[in-house]
């Protein structure tokens, strides 16, 4: 289930990411590793992140995800490992909260492009996903909360 999805301007943020190109069969055992790698860098000098993980996909492809998976950071991280400096550009997205497991975020994904559609708005090349509420926070999956952001053309 999403909320109420809205158009609303996004302020570049500066992150700290591990970029990656992998099969989609290969998320689960991907996507927590390097989250947490990213998560130990930042640590490991001393940076708070400024907001909750995210993936900032660049290309959707029915066979692989090209995205980077990140956190927001205030100050530049210095490159270590895998961990680059990168950075979510200003854009007017379409926004909302998917509420419940990750399995649903491809319909939730879906519920979005149709109301983006409905409003006669064009959108744009990649997407992102923040997780300001997964499995770190409790067992519950209808507890989760994932922000969807969807980069719109010309603005509104």
């Amino acid at each position: 289930m999403i909320d109420a999805p809205q158009v609303t301007p996004f302020q570049a943020r500066q992150t700290a990411v591990i970029r990656l190109r992998i099969p989609r069969a290969d998320i689960q055992r991907v996507m927590g590793p390097a989250s947490q790698e990213v998560m130990a860098t930042l640590a490991a000098q001393g940076i708070q992140p400024t907001g909750p993980l995210f993936s900032l996909h660049h290309r959707v492809d029915p066979e692989f995800f090209d995205f980077e998976v990140g956190a927001p950071v205030a100050s530049p991280v210095s490159p270590a490992g895998r961990v680059v400096r990168s950075q979510i550009p200003a854009s007017t997205v379409a926004r909302t909260i998917y509420h419940g497991g990750y399995e649903g975020l491809g319909a939730a994904w879906g519920e979005l492009a149709d109301w983006i559609q409905s409003q006669g708005l064009t959108p744009g090349a990649g997407l992102w996903e923040c997780y300001a509420a997964g499995p770190e926070s409790g067992p519950d999956p209808s507890t989760w909360r994932t922000e969807l952001n969807r980069p719109l053309v010309g603005g509104v």
